[in-house]
């Protein structure tokens, strides 16, 4: 009997593994998958080693700032251009572009470094040339994964699968990177950095995309980028999740804008301490990452989205407060479990609401309230703990996550009830029955049915 349950339980792990990885059988994000995680490692290795950098050579909390919004503000700006693009271009062919120039930034930056000639002007102005590469790799990414995905019905798990990778990488290259800094400079990260592009270029050129379907195009950019905003922000379902989105990027995420100076002036470390602390907010992304992957349905992510913004507030208002180094560390896993949850489950729900032929403008806004509003955090945090210290400064960004949730919440019944028609429509409410359907003849339900202009 014992054998006969032991059987029993491998073949119930066996089968949830296969769930959890299941979209690495397509071949396509089979490579993505790989070449991807290779070429993050680099890039979370280069991101830890530029702000400890900046913090190195000026000692200025408004400097961190300004760097990363010289980094992240062409996004805001240019992504609902791009996201027109990402859905008239080859995605592909996108891709393969913005991956070489991101290796050629981090060649510049490492041989600027290994010459003993960086100033700060120069992290600036490179930062601002990887933004305007961002602006236009973000929305074609995003929208590309469905691309390398057959079945969508597996798309939660691809997106899943992908913050699991970006958050494996977050919780690798920063200690990685902490290591490199005291044995080796900050532009052996660079350099390395460089070097990891390598591998999600190979894995571009190595796919078999099947080409998409040529459409005639009759409107102007401009056209089909209002078109796109009014299909976006008149549905709103979308337009909330987008709001909060915002919000807890403009307010939450400069935490780690900060985490320089908790490292070097709360915890009195070095560039290992900034890596492990980075790590442990990488540790809990991941985990909530896998958590995400291991779900086989969208429904039930309104509620995580909720639950995850109220975690991520949480945890920075203790964080902020907490003055034991190893405390912090557990803390912060919570911090990465919130941020994660609350991002891809917000990427999923809207992934699955949207139309295909306005996928990359849809995801566009979404890099505009993930990424995009991040910079004008940065600045205000950089400004903001410049006057009040930064453990007050994370203390007022956790307060409004707070409030960011808890105001959603009250409007999470109204959401489902306009997304209940599309997900009926999509097969992915089967199980509902035919009154259900007929409502969504109703006007409400039809304008969340076809919300655009």
């Amino acid at each position: 009997m014992a054998a006969v349950n032991s059987q029993h339980n491998n073949a119930n792990s066996n089968q949830g593994f296969r769930v959890l990885l299941r979209t690495l059988r397509y071949r396509n994000y089979r490579l993505f998958f790989f070449g991807q995680g290779i070429s993050l490692i680099g890039t979370w290795m280069q991101q830890i080693a530029l702000s400890w950098l900046v913090y190195r050579l000026t000692d200025s909390v408004f400097l961190l700032g300004l760097v990363s919004f010289a980094t992240r503000a062409p996004i805001f700006a240019l992504t609902p251009l791009a996201g027109v693009l990402a859905d008239r271009w080859n995605r592909h062919r996108i891709m393969v572009v913005t991956q070489t120039l991101s290796m050629l930034q981090a060649l510049i930056l490492s041989a600027l470094l290994f010459a003993n000639l960086i100033a700060i002007w120069h992290v600036i102005a490179l930062g601002l040339f990887i933004g305007l590469v961002n602006a236009l790799d973000i929305p074609a990414r995003q929208s590309f994964i469905v691309d390398m995905v057959e079945n969508k019905d597996d798309l939660g798990n691809a997106i899943a699968l992908n913050s699991s990778l970006v958050n494996a990488a977050r919780l690798i290259g920063p200690s990685l990177a902490g290591i490199l800094v005291a044995a080796a400079g900050e532009g052996a990260c660079f350099l390395l950095n460089a070097l990891s592009f390598l591998a999600v270029i190979v894995a571009l050129l190595l796919m078999t995309v099947p080409a998409r379907k040529a459409e005639p195009r009759r409107q102007r950019v401009l056209h089909e980028l209002r078109e796109g905003a009014a299909y976006v922000f008149g549905f709103a379902p979308m337009r909330d999740i987008l709001l909060l989105l915002s919000l807890v990027s403009l307010m939450g995420m400069p935490y780690a804008v900060l985490m320089p100076v908790f490292a070097k002036d709360i915890f009195h470390g070095g560039p290992h301490t900034l890596g492990f602390l980075m790590a442990a907010s990488g540790g809990g992304a991941l985990l909530g990452a896998v958590f995400l992957a291991s779900k086989k349905t969208v429904i039930g992510l309104g509620r995580w989205i909720v639950q995850a913004t109220l975690i991520f507030g949480a945890s920075l208002l203790v964080f902020a407060f907490s003055r034991s180094y190893w405390f912090s560390i557990a803390v912060l896993v919570l911090t990465g479990f919130g941020m994660i949850v609350q991002m891809a489950s917000s990427n999923t729900v809207l992934q699955t609401l949207v139309e295909d032929d306005k996928r990359g403008r849809l995801m566009s806004f979404y890099a505009m309230a993930f990424m995009g509003t991040a910079p004008f955090g940065s600045l205000l945090a950089g400004s903001l703990a410049a006057k009040i210290g930064a453990p007050y400064t994370v203390v007022v960004g956790g307060v409004c996550c707070l409030i960011g949730g808890l105001l959603f919440a009250r409007k999470l019944p109204e959401l489902r009830r306009l997304m209940r028609p599309i997900y009926v429509q999509k097969g992915i409410l089967p199980e509902l029955v035919s009154g259900i359907q007929a409502a969504s003849e109703t006007p409400d339900s039809a304008a969340g049915r076809n919300p655009g202009p």
